[in-house]
């Protein structure tokens, strides 16, 4: 899949996620090599880094994960049945009446896996912020957008993404899972959900499913070790906290450092001022 896009006319993410990595993609593209033989991305969300990528020709493989099962669902079916999921998504009513019946009303188990997929990213462009959330029951809840210009679902970017995601593994799971697949020379990057940025803050991920110190410190852990197994290019972002700089300190073969961002996704604009988010990276060893 190595090969060249239109900027113009290039796929971009078909889903709005938290914690999108728009404004650190160039950064992080920087600590990537040119061409990437094998690319792993086991926290894939919306997938900024994986398209921005694709764009510029830089991927020959590439291997997407996620322990979601309904988004690893949506990315599987926009890559294996991008005409059903239009037509499933074109169903349904731009109205908040509609809206709440997709949100609640609808029989999950009544519709086919394609409308289930078509459920999330409808959904997803049509409520407040564009903001995944799910409860502790695993229901999304976010609220009806109340826009000026009514959303609507870009196909073109749809068939877009299914065009460069043929040939793309795409697999749920934990990252090591994931991680067990990535061959030696791969190029992975590592999008968990955050650090909370202070101890009032339990927020640990918007999928309803914990991700906490423990999984932090495994995960830390698993980074620094990837060397261990031929892998010499990896990227990892989070929170900058006490305890990340904690866990990813700057030790021979490791460096970070911390980048201002705006979050985007955020229940009130005084939320989206600039926070700091630390970008961690391994250093490959000098040629020889």
């Amino acid at each position: 899949m190595a090969r060249g896009f239109n900027t113009l006319n290039s796929p971009r993410p078909f889903l709005k996620w938290a914690g999108g990595k728009s404004e650190l993609v160039p950064r992080i593209l920087s600590k990537l090599p040119a061409s990437i033989p094998q690319y792993v991305e086991p926290f894939v969300g919306g997938g900024a880094v994986f398209f921005a990528l694709a764009r510029a020709g830089r991927l020959q493989r590439a291997l997407l994960g996620d322990r979601n099962p309904e988004l690893v669902a949506v990315w599987l079916t926009v890559r294996d049945d991008v005409e059903g999921l239009i037509a499933a998504c074109a169903a349904w009513a731009a109205d908040e009446a509609t809206y709440y019946h997709v949100r609640d009303g609808v029989d999950l188990a009544s519709l086919t896996p394609t409308q289930r997929a078509a459920r999330v990213i409808w959904l997803n462009r049509h409520c407040f912020n564009g903001l995944y959330r799910l409860n502790r029951k695993g229901r999304f809840n976010v609220p009806f957008g109340r826009y000026a210009t009514p959303q609507r679902i870009d196909v073109d970017n749809l068939r877009r993404c299914s065009e460069v995601l043929q040939g793309v593994d795409i697999v749920e799971g934990d990252f090591d899972a994931v991680l067990q697949r990535a061959e030696p020379g791969a190029a992975v990057y590592l999008d968990p959900p955050y650090v909370p940025l202070s101890k009032t803050s339990s927020f640990t991920s918007y999928d309803g499913m914990r991700f906490g110190a423990d999984e932090h410190a495994r995960l830390a852990a698993t980074f620094a070790a990837l060397p261990t197994r031929g892998i010499h290019h990896a990227v990892l972002s989070n929170s900058w906290t006490p305890e990340t700089k904690r866990l990813y300190p700057r030790v021979r073969g490791q460096n970070r450092t911390h980048v201002p961002v705006r979050r985007s996704i955020n229940r009130n604009g005084s939320g989206r001022a600039p926070v700091l988010e630390l970008l961690a990276w391994l250093v490959p060893p000098p040629p020889t």
